[in-house]
C-alpha cells in the first residue's frame, strides 16, 4: 500500500509541515480541520457552533475534492478546548451533518489548541 498526498487545487499551502489529505489504500486521512478559510488560510474564529460548522464544511470540501463525501466518514476525533462548556453546542451542529443511524465512530477529547482563536479541531478518516 502506498501513501499518496492528495493535492487540492485552490487552497493555501499550510504554514506548518502537513498535508490536508493523505490517501492510504482505500482510506483518506484528513488533518484536523478548524474554523479557517482554506483558500486564504485565515483563521475565522467565532462561537463554538460557528467553528464547528466551518470545520465540518472544510472536511466536506476536502473529501469532495478527493472524490469522497461525509457519508463515507468512518471515524471522527473532536478536540475541544473546553468539553464541559462546548460539548452540547458542538454536538447540536454535528448532528446536522451526521445522523445517529449512520454516524461514524467518534471520540471527543479536551485539548488546547496552539491557536488562541480556536476552540475546536475535527479530524476525519473516510473511505476513498
Amino acid at each position: 500500500m502506498n501513501k499518496i498526498v492528495v493535492q487540492i487545487p485552490g487552497i493555501a499551502k499550510p504554514p506548518s509541515p502537513f498535508n490536508h489529505v493523505v490517501r492510504a489504500g482505500d482510506f483518506l486521512f484528513l488533518s484536523s480541520q478548524l474554523a479557517v478559510d482554506l483558500q486564504q488560510h485565515k483563521i475565522l474564529g467565532g462561537t463554538i457552533a460557528e467553528q464547528t460548522r466551518q470545520a465540518i464544511e472544510n472536511i466536506r470540501f476536502l473529501l469532495k475534492s478527493a472524490g469522497s463525501s461525509l457519508d463515507q466518514v468512518v471515524k471522527i476525533v473532536v478536540y475541544l478546548k473546553d468539553v464541559k462548556r462546548d460539548f452540547e453546542a458542538m454536538n447540536t451542529v454535528y448532528q446536522e451533518y451526521f445522523k445517529p443511524e449512520s454516524a461514524p465512530a467518534r471520540v471527543t477529547i479536551q485539548a488546547l489548541s496552539p491557536l488562541d482563536q480556536i476552540d475546536i479541531e475535527i479530524e476525519a478518516t473516510a473511505l476513498a
